[in-house]
């Protein structure tokens, strides 16, 4: 088992719920909006890139506008070893809190 760290398990969550809407600024967007805190695109695009390597998450170029000039925006998408990265990641999570005293019932 790969462990992934904080990074990039938000990242791999946030491609996940964005869905065709993944790219490097919906991605901080998100994140930001989420956590409340100011993301720098360095800060998305260091986990994106170790992602990439580690084959959890492919990309793939796509001109929205079509314009003269336009760039195009590289989406995400997580793979199958991604999913399972992740579903790993939960059940260590679950594993790491159990028995944890649920503090807001006390």
């Amino acid at each position: 088992m790969k462990l992934l760290s904080r990074q990039e398990e938000m990242v791999l969550l946030s491609i996940w719920r964005l869905g065709e809407e993944a790219y490097g600024v919906t991605i901080r967007e998100f994140i930001s909006q989420i956590t409340g805190k100011y993301w720098s695109i360095g800060s998305i695009y260091v986990p994106l890139d170790r992602l990439i390597e580690k084959g959890y998450i492919e990309f793939f170029y796509k001109d929205l506008y079509n314009r003269k000039g336009g760039r195009r925006k590289r989406f995400y998408k997580i793979s199958s070893p991604g999913m399972e990265a992740l579903e790993e990641a939960l059940e260590l999570q679950k594993s790491l809190w159990k028995g944890f005293p649920n503090i807001a019932a006390e």
